[in-house]
């Protein structure tokens, strides 16, 4: 703060800014005297507002205190100077020496060159960058925190009159390419597989604010209360109307009915209620002051609870502007939903029915979006840039969720491709089905076990669909990530013992908690890390943290209920883990047995190979397990020191190269002279001709997704493993980059269906 200067009270400037919005005055006018408004109220020499326009330009539209001059002909693009590296980063900049900051970009025709502190905040509208204001003095002035957050509320103030398509057209900053009703296609990452088509629905649940400053706070926060009220309400009534969701799905809902009375949360609204803004203007001040911190937050876990306070801030919203909740007859008979993200809770807002997809912006595999959706069978597409403004709603869609396309306007080839694409596996699903009850044998009579990759209760129900010998991996971290706290042990006894249930006698193999990296947990702090798959993950966290390993083991043990219990330790590295992890499940056996209860029939006890340090360990490793599981998405990337993760790279190395082939027959030979009962868990085993090249050197057991059992059925059915055996041992050792291609052309030969 300057000498002798008194701030005034957030209450005075949000009156006089109530004045200028609603007076009888242009857009740019009105502009204009924000920033004379901003400059006295703030004792500022200087206030400018920029505006974004086409190509990701911010260009002068008004300023008090620059040469009048420059409004509309100084430009920045996003990321060029100060007030471009505040637009791309979406956060406030205060700086009491800014012609120092690295980023600092003169402009001559501004007459910018006399000032020397700046402090400035984006202008942010549904998550979007509008532009930029910024105050500026010539003394070295560091501004207060107060001073910031006052900003922050007038350039929300103003960002719906800067976003209302008076000041810039609203379809020059939408990109040129899919408007005019031109077919496009645009990618993203598969979060559950599936075929969709339908029409757009766009899921903009933004409610559009008219009244910012209100005239009685205690009236404002008396219609928070009610709508409140209201809200909680609606989330009881949603959570008695799943009951049909399985229990992790229900504890998403639970976690996310938790978060609607955070007092922090409620308190910051409350706090700018006091401070003269309206209800409904508090709630979307929080919330964009709450992703403005967050906006370059890589923890996974974070960036989805913020996801839900969204969905959360748009649900208050509504009940304070009376929006009324989603009629099942608003959405077409086929509709695919399009947004930027979405909390689990408004896509059961939606009649499921009548929902042929999901396409997001953003979104991960773990998000609880996902969750829901893959319980619910709907094919999701995340990560799809700029998907809002590319789609129009009522555009007809086509949704790969296969190939990772989403497909806007398609033309009738498309059209007649995807309905083709459709009767084609339709038809190819009911050849599966009809050998469901039949075993996987080779032509020449090797049996091999099928087995299906599961995470969720609702992927049990595939076992007997597809008639799968049994569960190859479990993968139990699912329900840790999907609640608020580490559940007990009577919680996990409840859902494993289920599991085993719905298993129905066939084998399950429970990976132990496999989080930590990128699988965030909520109940530690997790500090960020450059390369989370090689980083504090799986076994290394829980024997870091015994006590959640040793309930998870102490849980397996008393959900057997005198049934088989195989458990399998992941990302081990040296042997000396998994003895420290046999200990623990020893202590436990010994602990249940002492306080007499059940103990399991037999317990067998593996490991997952992903780290290829295992393979220079194996003599000593496998006279201490029962099985081993070959993980092979992460041992592949940690073979190749190849992040799966990066395009660049991601397919320049092939799981049919000599390098992984011959690996994977040595640990096939070495499982054989010890009997260790192997297998290969992961995308490898449900792709039909890596699964035919893996049973070709050894493997008779492989686990995959449901929906892969079916065609690699149909591969082994359709071989004779003799003569793959014989052709495999010489294709092994030649210095090929891939036998992709040849083995490819061996199937085509014999007929074997790849």
């Amino acid at each position: 703060m300057i000498p002798g200067r008194t701030h005034a009270a957030p209450m005075g400037i949000l009156s006089r800014l109530r004045s200028v919005m609603q007076a009888d005055a242009t857009a740019e006018t009105r502009l204009q005297l924000v920033t004379n408004i901003v400059a006295t109220d703030l004792v500022a020499e200087v206030c400018s507002i920029y505006i974004m326009r086409a190509g990701e330009v911010l260009e002068l539209f008004a300023t008090k205190g620059l040469k009048t001059d420059a409004v509309h002909l100084t430009r920045l693009r996003v990321g060029e100077g100060i007030v471009g590296t505040i637009a791309a980063s979406a956060r406030p900049l205060n700086l009491s020496e800014a012609q120092s900051h690295p980023e600092f970009a003169y402009r001559p025709e501004t007459g910018e060159e006399l000032y020397h502190s700046m402090m400035g905040v984006p202008i942010v509208r549904a998550s979007r960058v509008l532009g930029v204001m910024v105050i500026q003095n010539k003394t070295k002035r560091h501004y207060t925190d107060e001073e910031v957050e006052t900003l922050q509320t007038v350039a929300m103030i103003i960002s719906e009159l800067v976003g209302g398509g008076e000041l810039v057209n609203k379809e020059e900053t939408l990109p040129t390419d899919g408007i005019a009703m031109l077919p496009l296609r645009l990618e993203g990452n598969t979060l559950n597989v599936g075929l969709g088509m339908g029409e757009a629905v766009l899921h903009e649940p933004r409610v559009v604010i008219t009244q910012f400053v209100a005239e009685d706070p205690e009236a404002e926060l008396e219609r928070l209360r009610q709508a409140l009220s209201e809200m909680h309400g609606a989330l009881d009534d949603m959570l008695q109307s799943s009951e049909s969701l399985d229990d992790e799905h229900r504890d998403i809902l639970e976690t996310y009915r938790m978060f609607a009375e955070d007092a922090g949360w409620l308190g910051r609204i409350r706090e700018a209620i006091k401070s003269g803004l309206t209800a409904e203007a508090a709630v979307q001040k929080v919330h964009d002051d709450t992703e403005a911190r967050m906006a370059q937050v890589q923890d996974p876990y974070l960036r989805e609870r913020v996801n839900d306070l969204q969905d959360l801030a748009n649900r208050l919203l509504q009940h304070l502007v009376g929006v009324e909740k989603i009629a099942p007859d608003d959405i077409p008979e086929h509709a695919v939903l399009i947004g930027t993200n979405m909390g689990p809770a408004e896509l059961l807002d939606y009649d499921r029915t009548r929902l042929r997809a999901l396409v997001l912006e953003e979104g991960s595999a773990t998000s609880h979006v996902a969750i829901i959706a893959r319980a619910l069978d709907i094919p999701v597409i995340g990560q799809v840039k700029k998907a809002l403004a590319r789609i129009e709603a009522g555009d007809p869609i086509v949704v790969d969720g296969n190939n990772n396309q989403v497909f806007i306007r398609p033309g009738d080839d498309v059209l007649s491709a995807f309905k083709q694409n459709v009767k084609a596996r339709e038809k190819q699903k009911a050849v599966y089905a009809s050998l469901r009850d039949k075993p996987a044998v080779t032509k020449d009579g090797v049996e091999i076990s099928l087995n299906v990759n599961a995470g969720l209760l609702v992927d049990l129900e595939h076992l007997k669909e597809v008639g799968a010998d049994g569960v190859g991996l479990y993968r139990t971290e699912i329900p840790f990530m999907a609640r608020s706290d580490i559940p007990g042990v009577e919680s996990q006894v409840a859902l494993y013992r289920k599991i085993m249930d719905e298993a129905d006698g066939k084998p399950v193999v429970f990976r132990t908690l496999d989080a930590g990296g990128d699988k965030v947990l909520p109940y530690w702090d997790n500090h960020g890390e450059e390369n989370p798959a090689m980083g504090w993950r799986a076994i290394r966290v829980t024997l870091d943290r015994p006590y959640l390993l040793r309930q998870q083991l102490r849980s397996l043990i008393r959900a057997c209920g005198g049934r088989e219990l195989n458990v399998m330790f992941p990302m081990v590295a040296e042997v000396s883990e998994f003895m420290q992890a046999k200990r623990l499940l020893d202590m436990e056996i010994e602990r249940e047995s002492i306080k007499g209860h059940r103990l399991p029939s037999r317990v067998n006890v593996g490991v997952m190979l992903e780290v290829p340090s295992l393979l220079f360990q194996m003599d000593c490793l496998l006279d201490q397990i029962d099985f081993l599981s070959v993980g092979s998405n992460d041992l592949f990337q940690f073979l190749f020191a190849s992040d799966r993760g990066n395009p660049r790279i991601s397919s320049r190395y092939d799981t049919l190269s000599p390098a992984v082939l011959n690996a994977l027959s040595s640990v096939v030979k070495r499982c054989h002279e010890e009997d260790v009962v192997l297998s290969l868990c992961g995308e490898m085993g449900g792709r039909p001709l890596d699964a035919m090249a893996l049973v070709g050197i050894g493997f008779r057991k492989l686990s995959m997704t449901a929906s892969a059992v079916g065609p690699v059925k149909m591969m082994i059915r359709s071989l004779t493993l003799s003569a793959l055996e014989d052709f495999m041992k010489l294709q092994v050792s030649k210095p090929k980059r891939s036998l992709r291609a040849i083995l490819r052309q061996y199937a085509k030969d014999r007929d074997i269906s790849v």
